[in-house]
């Protein structure tokens, strides 16, 4: 137990950051968490109300996910029912954070027109940087 007094509960799962990326991003309710707790939201219930739609049981779902993967910390004050939980992004979180922020400046770049970009083309290129051809 921390010094503070605090139970903190970390178990991380062996997967690689590409697996991770693959199931964060393949879920709109894990990306949308992350985005709450990086604005600082830490308790499930305040998660849940700004998460019109999302039903508690997928809710905890994604949260035990993201703390088995080391992205986020969960935090049990108390020690008798009821007890306080809370969940922060972990250092580790908050750079796997950046990788999604990425992700979301470039489609947000590909809407604006600023990066051409067109689904099964091998062609696809930045307007922002002309393509040039490799002469032989």
């Amino acid at each position: 137990m921390p010094a503070d007094g605090h139970a903190v509960e970390h178990q991380q799962e062996r997967v690689s950051v590409a697996e991770m990326v693959e199931d964060v991003v393949g879920c709109k309710w894990s990306v949308h968490l992350l985005r709450l707790l990086a604005d600082g939201y830490r308790r499930p219930s305040a998660l849940l109300r700004a998460s019109p739609g999302l039903s508690a049981k997928v809710m905890n779902e994604r949260l035990r996910k993201m703390v088995r993967f080391g992205i986020l910390q969960r935090e049990v004050h108390g020690e008798k029912p009821p007890l306080e939980v809370e969940y922060r992004l972990t250092s580790f979180g908050r750079r796997f954070r950046r990788i999604l922020d990425e992700v979301r400046k470039l489609q947000a770049a590909v809407d604006q027109g600023v990066v051409e970009w067109t689904a099964g083309s091998s062609n696809a290129r930045s307007s922002a940087a002309p393509h040039k051809r490799k002469t032989r």
